[in-house]
């Protein structure tokens, strides 16, 4: 497995990089956005570990989620870290709070790595209202308008989209978002579930997509006929 390392400094750059090497991992280093965007798209790479200090990680986030699903682990100063809201909500797939303690950061790299390994989803989903461009990362309204959603409403959506139909419990959505902190704050689902009705459901204070069974999960419900699916459905 492969790892970029994107930290600016030395002393706690060479702690994650003798930590995940420690774990069997390939380690390359690399200084600044550019270095690991160029990276990503020209080395076999496995997932990303940032230590966003001094860097603009919304800019890093939205670079690296455009040109690549890989897992990205953010290293943060402490759940207070605005740095680290930002990019959960950018796209990480999860974080680990300094000071680093190895096995946490193994175990938080092995569990990125597993939630990857998920069957391919469709290019496209088409309702009434929207379609949502999977390949693309993109959603738009029934009358070919652009439907913004942030990084974590659309790995929300995708989570669902796996299992269109059935139950996805609450758990594993903030597992999968926000890793193993994530499960023991459900109030995070509930606001992103709320931001995403408003943004696709007609009536959000009746959803027709976004359905929740109370305590237990949440079903992306599509009607006969409307899961069509495309390779190249978005409005030109």
């Amino acid at each position: 497995m492969n790892v970029v390392l994107l930290d600016l400094d030395q002393g706690s750059r060479r702690i994650e990089a003798a930590a995940l090497r420690y774990g069997g991992y390939e380690v390359s280093t690399v200084h600044t956005v550019e270095q690991a965007i160029t990276h990503v798209r020209t080395h076999p790479t496995d997932a990303v570990l940032v230590d966003p200090a001094q860097l603009d990680i919304a800019q890093l986030m939205g670079e690296l989620r455009v040109r690549t699903e890989l897992p990205i682990i953010v290293v943060s100063e402490g759940e207070g870290d605005v740095n680290l809201v930002s990019a959960l909500d950018a796209g990480a797939d999860d974080y680990i709070s300094k000071p680093i303690v190895v096995e946490e950061l193994l175990a938080r790299m092995r569990a990125a790595l597993r939630r990857v390994r998920r069957v391919e989803l469709p290019a496209a989903i088409v309702t009434d209202d929207f379609t949502i461009d999977i390949a693309a990362r993109r959603a738009f309204h029934s009358d070919g308008s652009e439907i913004y959603l942030t990084g974590v409403e659309f790995r929300m959506v995708e989570i669902l989209l796996r299992h269109p139909g059935h139950l996805v419990s609450r758990e594993q959505i903030l597992e999968e978002i926000w890793g193993p902190r994530g499960a023991r704050n459900p109030n995070y689902l509930r606001v992103f579930v709320n931001r995403v009705r408003q943004k696709l459901e007609p009536d959000p204070a009746h959803p027709r997509y976004l359905r929740t069974a109370a305590g237990l999960g949440m079903v992306f419900k599509l009607e006969h006929g409307e899961s069509q699916i495309s390779e190249n459905t978005s409005p030109q």
